[in-house]
């Protein structure tokens, strides 16, 4: 499992085409109308990686798994979304156990779609997300202090909601302190605190140099990540085979496909790390977080594997693939026995060893 990510914004940003295009599919309602979508759209895509490929390939493996991400598209909010405006803001619960938010935006003029404020501002509509997130997650935490609920709060706990909500009243999203701190406001669901990617929705013209609006919110926004994005584009490309993507994106100067822009960025913000496994019956693609250490890295494979673990043997994907086995790794001196304290790198080839 890789990262789950939202998709949220005003209606008629291109939303649905967006998640249809992510996910090569056809399951978000994408329409020249408010609140097409209604019900979250929920779509599961691998992280195809090349080194994985090798390996299977390697090994003659029977199964080749990659690790992936879940996007999750609701409803278009609106101003006063809080309030019960358009659909309300009930349906941010379908976002709340997500890893990290895309805040995508209209940054394209088109008289054939309506703009639900009538001007196209993108720095107006991400003013409108962050304040009915920021009214959610005041929601949330006022109800956690009512006098019932707050007698099983811990003194700690009630002291950190009174101080986030005091920097929500004042129109600041959450800060977060420690790790302690981190683990007890993620599990209320603050949508707040998530980690979040702006992502620019531009005509074709505009998709490799940007226009009025990207620079816009270039200038504005210093602190997150920032991805252009031709919606339509993306559409007309996953529609495509290999060979004809790679021609029609270098003929129209495209690097990367906007999924896997959003792969890396997300990969980046979240700081996360892929090793693998790799023999005949299978080559998998695990997803951990940056600098965990060997144990944690096993128990995503089965919880079991942390409390008994052993030792990790572990081989670079270069060196495995360039000596062509574990066993030929080892004869080269490339194989390394790794204890507790191991901290598992990037495209690290592990095979753990467990008490049984």
């Amino acid at each position: 499992m890789g990262f789950k990510c939202g998709i949220v914004g005003l209606p008629n940003v291109g939303k649905s085409t967006l998640f249809n295009a992510l996910t090569a599919s056809k399951n978000a309602e994408a329409a020249n109308f408010p609140f097409c979508t209604i019900d979250p759209n929920i779509g599961i895509v691998d992280v195809v990686d090349k080194r994985l490929d090798a390996l299977s390939k390697l090994s003659n493996s029977k199964k080749k798994i990659y690790t992936n991400i879940t996007f999750v598209d609701i409803a278009g909010l609106v101003k006063g979304a809080s309030k019960g405006e358009g659909l309300g803001n009930k349906f941010l619960s379908h976002i709340r156990e997500v890893d990290a938010i895309i805040h995508l935006i209209r940054c394209f003029e088109s008289d054939k779609i309506t703009h639900v404020n009538s001007e196209i501002n993108p720095l107006n509509d991400l003013e409108i997300i962050k304040t009915e997130i920021i009214l959610s997650d005041i929601d949330i935490i006022e109800k956690k202090l009512e006098k019932g609920k707050k007698k099983l709060l811990k003194e700690k706990d009630i002291e950190t909601l009174e101080k986030k909500l005091q920097q929500l009243n004042e129109g600041k999203e959450a800060s977060i302190g420690d790790e302690e701190e981190r683990k007890f406001l993620s599990s209320l669901g603050l949508l707040s605190i998530k980690p979040k990617i702006i992502v620019c929705n531009v005509d074709e013209e505009s998709l490799t140099k940007g226009n009025k609006f990207t620079e816009m919110v270039r200038k504005k926004i210093t602190q997150d990540k920032i991805v252009t994005i031709c919606a339509d584009i993306e559409d007309q490309i996953m529609g495509l085979d290999k060979n004809e993507r790679e021609t029609f994106m270098k003929e129209i100067g495209l690097e990367k496909t906007g999924l896997n822009q959003l792969i890396k960025e997300g990969y980046d913000l979240l700081r996360l790390d892929t090793f693998f496994t790799s023999g005949p019956e299978e080559s998998k693609a695990w997803t951990i977080k940056k600098n965990t250490l060997a144990p944690k890295a096993a128990s995503v494979i089965h919880t079991d594997f942390e409390k008994n673990f052993i030792r990790a043997e572990a081989v670079t994907c270069e060196d495995f693939l360039k000596f062509g086995s574990a066993e030929k790794c080892k004869e080269n001196g490339k194989l390394r026995i790794e204890g507790k304290d191991y901290v598992v790198k990037d495209g690290d080839v592990l095979y753990f060893r467990v008490n049984p």
